[in-house]
């Protein structure tokens, strides 16, 4: 039976996955957008529409993954690691 993998994300790619959510978040309420359900529909679905292109956000988004993105957005509500 194959270990189970434990995958170390650095404080520096944190902190800069944490900067650029929230300059996506705050490109996407400046254009009107509710950021919360506009990044949830992204993360599920991956369709870029969901990410305005105001101010490189779209591309951005498109730079992180998906599942690094969860990892954190779960350890933050939880206040763990």
């Amino acid at each position: 039976m194959p270990e189970t993998k434990k995958f170390d994300f650095g404080n520096g790619e944190r902190a800069k996955l944490k900067k650029d959510l929230a300059e996506i978040y705050n490109a996407l309420e400046e254009k009107g957008y509710d950021p919360v359900n506009q990044i949830a529909g992204y993360i599920i679905t991956e369709d870029p529409a969901y990410i305005t292109s105001y101010k490189d956000a779209r591309s951005k988004m498109a730079r992180m993954d998906r599942y690094d993105i969860l990892k954190e957005l779960i350890k933050s509500y939880l206040e763990v690691g």
